[in-house]
């Protein structure tokens, strides 16, 4: 009798194990093809946007107008590292060496940014486009542009305060913003590069005051604080371009989330990855995460379900959430990933992926720059680009089982 049964629940386990894997095989092969799909197409709007662009010299593209035209930025905006970024995301995907030439110009157009001091985002702007040329050609030229740079960033780094300055502004004593953690990536590679721990030890020193000044108890964090530059701790916490003091822009709490990550990866500080955990969980869990997980341009908006989303917050959140998936564990490593995952998916469909041609040859739709000052309202931006072709990229590698960084 027991042999009979032995023999009989085998087939049958086959069966469900069958039943039980096919769908999960046919979702997964689906979305891989969703993510060739809206890589191909990337290639087809960013090799026209780079046409129009090439013809204009100094100039970046950013976004476009009410009427559809294009809308360009010079080198000292802090936006212009994010086309040649998304060029060289587009060669890594492609190999294709037009595309390498395409990011190649696009990135020389900036390079003279790396002496810039009046403001933090030559982080965003140097990083991202010469950060990635560096990754992708090996040439040692860029890592001379790097180090440059961060030494022109780290001027701008206060002991006393323990944080870099994000804005010459008179409006507040010595004002940061959360903005200012995606450009802690270009002093921690500056030191790899250089072996000057300087710009290590700032970094570390920018993400900890960062830590305990930026957050609410929530997770959930301010846009700005001014910081008392005569007796120290802060002044003031606004969130300057979210609904209101106390509300959680999106974007910023995506900022937040992604700078933690990195710093985690880049120093294996676990309270870096305890507070990326929980932005992330407070994210995740948030009562007005929309089914589709792309943000409304706020948190606390009260106009839900009609108020805007920011597609570019959830394209940062996207990446953040995939690389933070590899630095957890069992159930959250899938919270997370699945989560991030979700958002890219939403984003390469047809409610916010332009169709070939359309939107001005930018890739996504329905991103929020500023909306208190109704500047770039549901309009395509160039970093919600960047970003979903990183998300994208780190979801290929993941599942090819490749390393997301090579360190």
């Amino acid at each position: 009798m027991k042999k009979f049964k032995l023999t009989f629940i085998k087939p049958i386990a086959l069966v469900i194990f069958f039943l039980l894997t096919v769908p999960v095989y046919s979702i997964s092969k689906k979305h891989k093809q969703q993510t060739e799909k809206a890589l191909s197409l990337s290639i087809v709007q960013l090799s026209n946007l780079y046409n129009q662009i090439s013809l204009i010299p100094d100039r970046l593209p950013y976004t476009i107008n009410e009427k559809g035209k294009l809308v360009t930025i010079n080198a000292k905006n802090w936006t212009s590292g994010f086309f040649p970024g998304s060029l060289w995301y587009l060669y890594e995907y492609s190999g294709k060496e037009e595309m390498k030439k395409a990011a190649l110009e696009m990135t020389e157009r900036i390079r003279e940014q790396e002496h810039m001091t009046t403001n933090h985002d030559i982080g965003f702007m140097i990083f991202c486009s010469f950060g990635n040329a560096l990754r992708l050609t090996g040439n040692k030229e860029f890592e001379k542009v790097i180090v440059t740079a961060a030494r022109s960033l780290s001027t701008r780094f206060s002991k006393q305060l323990g944080v870099i300055k994000s804005w010459d502004n008179d409006n507040w004593q010595y004002p940061v913003i959360i903005d200012n953690m995606m450009n802690l990536e270009l002093l921690t590679q500056a030191t790899k590069i250089s072996g000057d721990s300087v710009f290590y030890h700032i970094a570390v020193s920018h993400a900890d005051t960062t830590m305990k000044y930026h957050f609410r108890a929530d997770g959930s964090s301010y846009h700005l604080v001014s910081y008392d530059t005569i007796n120290g701790g802060y002044v003031e916490r606004k969130t300057y371009q979210g609904l209101h003091d106390e509300s959680a822009w999106a974007r910023g709490q995506a900022w937040g989330l992604y700078g933690y990550v990195m710093m985690y990866r880049e120093t294996k500080k676990q309270a870096y990855l305890d507070q990326a955990i929980k932005i992330a969980n407070y994210i995740a869990d948030h009562k007005n995460l929309p089914e589709d997980k792309i943000p409304y341009w706020d948190f606390n908006v009260p106009d839900i379900p009609n108020a805007l989303r920011d597609a570019s917050a959830g394209a940062v959140m996207a990446s953040a959430l995939v690389e933070l998936s590899t630095f957890t564990n069992n159930k959250l490593s899938a919270k997370f990933y699945s989560l991030g995952k979700q958002m890219v998916n939403a984003l390469a469909s047809p409610a916010y992926m332009a169709k070939k041609g359309e939107n001005g040859y930018f890739i996504l739709k329905h991103s929020v720059a500023f909306m208190a000052k109704n500047r770039e309202v549901d309009v395509p931006l160039n970093y919600a680009d960047y970003y979903f072709l990183e998300a994208l990229t780190r979801i290929r590698k993941i599942e090819a089982k490749k390393r997301v960084f090579n360190q």
